[in-house]
């Protein structure tokens, strides 16, 4: 192994949003031996998006110091569901959801971390906490209070407004933070959303007698709405498992204002080529910037070359992309509701129709706004849907 780097806490921490505690990272980060980073993921989506790469890249950054990275799949926490963020309890997945997930989380991570034995630990929580007894969960739950856990901001949000709150999201944090006692952590990485979870972290190592863990907490993405955070369930999510091409059109859709957040947590750029970009570069240069670097980083240089050509192809200069797909249908007319849905550009008829009534669907060159329209397959007619999917159809 080589010897793990001994950065200035301001190297390391760039971009978190507060750490716990800057002195006790210091003194770990020079004690000379490797530390242990944990992070810990639920599978409960599919899909892994920017917003997870914003940890995923703090974790690379520890891993590039000669440092361990301990990715947790929670596999047993999932099926509570974590209450953090959420006014509502959660909807508990079922198994085989989980293990669908889980099965992917591996190979997207690795698009961002070092995935070699020496740099990687992949542990799931079913292994400790499938093994605990009512007994010892009697324990595990004598080392805090019901106060401490609903000074949790969104149990007394809940509180507050009569929304209930089950058993098992208090127990939620205990699991979280038992699995740093298991795996020995020495920093913890989260959103901020993850604060109360990671807290709980360092309480139970101390209540354990172990040396605390130090919590880094990171900003969270805004997804590309620009209002929510970045989430599948908000629909505004970019996955890392996303071709170059839209991965760089949904780059450029974000508002502008959303630059400056995703330049600090998601590119390595010095904080002086930033400002730069921001407050001396035409605002679509900029982002087509950021859309390279993002691009590059999850796929190849010529990758993010490409889809920054096919871009100002498709939608400087209008024109059609070079490698348009051709979809069949088997009827003509066809609804448009129906055929949106048939080629793939949306996963309900209820979601085909709203692309509609948003106007955001063209056919033949001529906007369709009324989700009852039939059209007719004549040629290979154009279909648009929102800036994006788009593929000529023909009929079979």
């Amino acid at each position: 192994m080589t010897s793990p780097g001994t950065p200035t806490v301001d190297t390391i921490t760039r971009g978190a949003e507060h750490v716990y505690s800057p002195q006790e990272l210091q003194a770990k980060l020079a004690s000379g031996r490797q530390l242990r980073i944990k992070l810990g993921m639920d599978p409960t989506a599919p899909d892994i998006h920017l917003g997870h790469c914003v940890v995923l890249k703090k974790m690379r950054q520890f891993q590039n110091l000669g440092h361990k990275a301990v990715l947790i799949i929670g596999d047993y926490t999932a099926r509570i569901g974590d209450p953090s963020g959420r006014d509502t309890t959660r909807p508990v997945l079922d198994g085989k959801a989980i293990e669908d997930n889980a099965a992917t989380y591996l190979d997207q991570a690795g698009k961002v971390l070092d995935t070699s034995e020496e740099r990687l630990e992949v542990r799931r929580n079913s292994e400790w906490l499938g093994a605990l007894k009512l007994d010892d969960v009697l324990k595990l739950a004598g080392l805090v209070t019901v106060q401490q856990m609903l000074h949790r901001e969104n149990f007394k949000l809940r509180m507050r407004d009569g929304t209930e709150i089950v058993l098992s999201e208090l127990v939620y944090p205990l699991m979280q933070g038992y699995d740093s006692v298991v795996i020995n952590a020495d920093v913890e990485l989260g959103g901020t959303d993850q604060t109360f979870n990671n807290l709980m972290g360092r309480e139970l190592m101390a209540k354990h007698g172990m040396e605390k863990q130090v919590v880094m907490v990171l900003p969270i993405l805004v997804g590309t709405d620009g209002s929510e955070k970045m989430s599948k369930s908000k629909g505004n999510t970019i996955a890392v498992t996303d071709s170059p091409d839209d991965m760089f059109g949904k780059v450029m859709s974000i508002p502008d204002t959303l630059m400056a957040n995703y330049y600090q947590l998601l590119t390595d750029l010095p904080s002086s080529r930033i400002t730069s970009l921001l407050t001396e570069t035409h605002p679509r240069e900029a982002k087509d910037v950021l859309a390279r670097v993002i691009v590059e980083s999850l796929h190849t240089p010529q990758a993010a070359n490409a889809a920054s050509g096919e871009f100002t192809k498709r939608f400087s200069q209008q024109q059609l992309p070079s490698d348009i797909e051709v979809k069949a249908v088997a009827s003509s007319p066809i609804g448009i509701v129906e055929l949106i849905r048939h080629v793939g550009f949306a996963a309900s008829n209820s979601e085909a129709r709203r692309l509609v009534e948003q106007g955001g669907v063209t056919f033949a060159d001529e906007k369709v706004t009324d989700p009852q329209s039939q059209v007719a397959i004549e040629g290979q007619p154009v279909l648009k849907v929102g800036k994006r999917r788009v593929c000529k159809v023909t009929k079979k």
